[in-house]
């Protein structure tokens, strides 16, 4: 399985790094779990400088896609050749997910048509300008697209992904090591909470 973090230049360490590490739980010869980027490198929109994993066309074969967020993604928006290579997405055969601003991404590809979406208060008015409902909670999937609203809702789009993928015993496990000790049960069970109305009967559906 080979899950991409999109992740643009001025993207949120919050929102791509966080999912990456909980992702990363899953340790397993067939799990992978990569930084895809435009370019050989991007700067955060707080300087911090991460080298390219995967490139955005390798992203659009893997089995599970985050976007990202960050203070450019209108920028990302009006970038075709950005733009062109992303409308290869396609959630009849991944998981696509969008993290704050990256909604706004899935709308503009007209991948949330019928669907409601989660986002930050930043990025809820261009969203809805995109015609697309935006819903006040953290996290709302429908089917194999997944967004979230919210830099500390990261983790949730990362056990939504291991439970489609792995189920939710595995997901339970990755939130259990990075959950604040002391409140690791309450943590899990607000996530779970948040994220298992949202799943299919079978899990996991795309294994």
């Amino acid at each position: 399985m080979h899950i991409a973090i999109l992740t643009f230049e001025g993207y949120n360490e919050l929102d791509s790094l966080i999912a990456l590490g909980v992702l990363n739980r899953i340790k397993g010869d067939d799990w992978r779990v990569t930084i895809a980027t435009p370019s050989p490198k991007v700067t955060s929109m707080n300087g911090v400088v991460i080298e390219q994993m995967s490139t955005l066309e390798e992203a659009c074969e893997a089995d599970a896609v985050i976007v990202g967020s960050g203070v450019a993604t209108r920028e990302v928006v009006e970038d075709p050749a950005i733009m062109d290579v992303l409308r290869r997405l396609d959630p009849s055969r991944q998981l696509i997910a969008a993290q704050c601003s990256g909604a706004l991404v899935l709308a503009r590809l007209g991948l949330l048509e019928d669907v409601p979406a989660c986002t930050d208060l930043i990025t809820k008015p261009w969203v809805v300008a995109a015609g697309v409902e935006v819903l006040n909670q953290p996290f709302y999937a429908k089917d194999n697209v997944a967004t979230a609203g919210g830099c500390l809702a990261s983790h949730y789009l990362a056990a939504w992904i291991i439970s489609r993928l792995k189920g939710q015993e595995a997901a339970e496990g990755a939130l259990h090591y990075v959950a604040p000790v002391g409140e690791k049960e309450e943590y899990i069970e607000r996530a779970l909470r948040n994220i298992t109305p949202y799943l299919p009967a079978a899990v996991p559906a795309l294994a």
